[in-house]
């Protein structure tokens, strides 16, 4: 155990990436029983936060369970496009702690002073832009310094939410939540615009494929994606939801849909690993159109959401998340069966979902079939990854 323990913490992917699976059962769990006493089974009586549950699992998916993500991605990216050196083994404990601390005093929070919940919660992300800054500057890449700006429009994200928790602002909780779950798909945007095509490019060209049939980036899309996915956030953070950021969301959810079609997705579909990337930057455009429809007042805003929140960013965090835990465990990047399906079950729950936010006598039950296709796709993860997540690196035999 011990040695499991110290392999664990010696990686960033291995900690943040099994933290991340950890919890994202964990909250779907908490959530589902909510649900389930709203349908009239007694789960528990009373929540030990101090939100209302709603508002619990809305912060906990964005800002605890994508941060995890997020932190096992940067600790294990950074170094490779830099060459700094890997983060140190106390780093990553120090970090994984930070995190689970915020976790644990959002929980909690129903017996703890809003102010000490708040410093808990606001800390991870600062150390994690802090360190990864520090091997940045080794080669200060405009492409890869603006994720420090993303970074920041999700801490100021969290920041507005529980700063109305608090009772220091008013109405600023929902452009928080809002705010951060944009972030974190404009960070999809720009980071899965780069590895889908060229993870894609990459299995094509070990096939045999002919180049002429290679994926294409088309540099006017490419840039407009730039552009948009860094101001959106920022104009909602500013504005909040009104009719620019409407139209901002519909066009970058058409480019998103354009720069799928040269991608060579159908291709991709005799590899899963591969195809759940194109499947979470589909599910990526489909939300923002969905949400700037909702916003013009055509469709459900909620629905529109979840399938940006469970498609996009649960999607896409699976996918990589599997992805580099295989290859940097030394393994062949091939989704085993578990994962296989748990891609499946998290693009079925974010069209459930969608689908049952214009229901009325089905929405409960369809909100609870969601929740439990996320736990599923959750523990299938945790289940599979387990061996490359805390066991020891593969021999290549």
């Amino acid at each position: 155990m011990p040695s499991a323990i110290t392999r664990v913490m010696g990686e960033g992917f291995r900690v943040f990436f099994l933290f991340a699976g950890l919890y994202g059962v964990f909250a779907g769990l908490a959530w589902g029983g909510w649900l389930a006493t709203l349908a009239g089974i007694e789960m528990w009586t009373e929540a030990p936060y101090a939100m209302s549950p709603p508002m619990w699992h809305a912060h906990e998916m964005i800002f605890g369970y994508a941060s995890a993500a997020l932190g096992g991605f940067f600790l294990t990216a950074v170094p490779n496009w830099t060459g700094a050196p890997e983060a140190r083994r106390l780093f990553i404990a120090a970090a994984a702690a930070l995190w689970l601390a915020g976790r644990v005093a959002l929980w909690f929070s129903g017996a703890i002073d809003p102010v000490i919940v708040a410093v808990l919660d606001l800390a991870f992300v600062p150390v994690l832009a802090a360190k990864i800054a520090t091997q940045l500057i080794r080669r200060p890449k405009p492409q890869n310094m603006i994720f420090l700006l993303l970074l920041a429009y999700i801490w100021v994200s969290n920041l507005l939410t529980h700063l109305d928790w608090i009772g220091v602002t008013t109405g600023t909780l929902d452009v928080g939540l809002r705010t951060g779950l944009l972030a974190l798909c404009s960070m999809i945007a720009i980071l899965g615009g780069r590895i889908t095509p060229a993870f894609t490019r990459n299995a094509m060209k070990r096939a045999g494929v002919p180049e002429a049939d290679w994926p294409v980036s088309r540099d006017w899309m490419e840039k407009s994606n730039m552009v948009l996915a860094l101001l959106l956030p920022a104009v909602m953070l500013i504005f909040g939801a009104g009719y620019a950021v409407a139209i901002m969301a519909l066009v970058l959810g058409a480019i998103q849909g354009l720069r799928l079609s040269g991608w060579r997705g159908a291709w991709a579909l005799r590899q899963p690993i591969l195809f759940a990337l194109h499947l979470a930057l589909g599910m990526l455009g489909l939300g923002l159109v969905l949400w700037g429809m909702s916003l013009l007042g055509l469709g459900s805003e909620l629905g529109a959401l979840h399938v940006l929140g469970i498609g996009c960013v649960g999607g896409m965090t699976l996918a990589v998340m599997s992805r580099a835990a295989l290859g940097h465990s030394g393994r062949a990047l091939v989704a085993p069966a578990p994962v296989f399906v748990a891609y499946g079950a998290m693009a079925l729950a974010a069209i459930l979902r969608w689908i049952g936010s214009g229901l009325d006598a089905q929405f409960l039950t369809t909100m609870l079939v969601a929740d439990g296709l996320w736990i599923s796709a959750m523990a299938l993860y945790v289940v599979a990854m387990w061996p490359a997540l805390v066991g020891p690196r593969a021999v290549p035999s």
